[in-house]
């Protein structure tokens, strides 16, 4: 099996889009629609995380190879061994988001967290080419 690494930094052009229009929709409600500011405060306070990161440069990622898989986001990392995998569950929610999860022998699952993962196609065809099962549901309520 050929190690695989993907990565991705939080500080990337598309989140600074993302933030910059939501404060610019948030100035354009307060400045063209008369709103209270108070109100434009506190819608503001859910971009705090994406802030943070951005100003943090956090970075995320896994990694696959011959002995273990293994994810780090910002200082939380983890790592499960190959052999004590029994396969990936793939989870289509209804946001049509895809989270994806680790389910060992012991039928404990682990959620690997959604910013470190590549695109759920590639991962899908990588762990399907290691050798793994890899369930998909789709819409599922838990």
């Amino acid at each position: 099996m050929t190690p695989y690494s993907f990565s991705r930094s939080n500080r990337n052009s598309r989140t600074l889009v993302i933030l910059a229009s939501v404060y610019a929709a948030l100035l354009a409600l307060v400045v063209l629609f008369d709103a209270a500011w108070w109100i434009a405060g506190l819608l503001s306070l859910a971009t705090l995380p994406a802030l943070w990161d951005v100003i943090q440069n956090t970075s995320a990622g896994v990694q696959v190879d011959q002995v273990a898989i293994s994810w780090f986001t910002g200082n939380r990392q983890g790592e499960v061994a190959l052999r004590d995998i029994d396969y990936f569950r793939f989870d289509t929610r209804w946001d049509f988001s895809v989270r994806v999860s680790v389910v060992l022998h012991s039928s404990k699952r682990i959620r690997l967290p959604d910013e470190s993962l590549p695109p759920h196609r590639d991962l899908e065809t990588l762990l399907a080419q290691t050798g793994f099962r890899v369930e998909r549901h789709h819409f599922t309520i838990f």
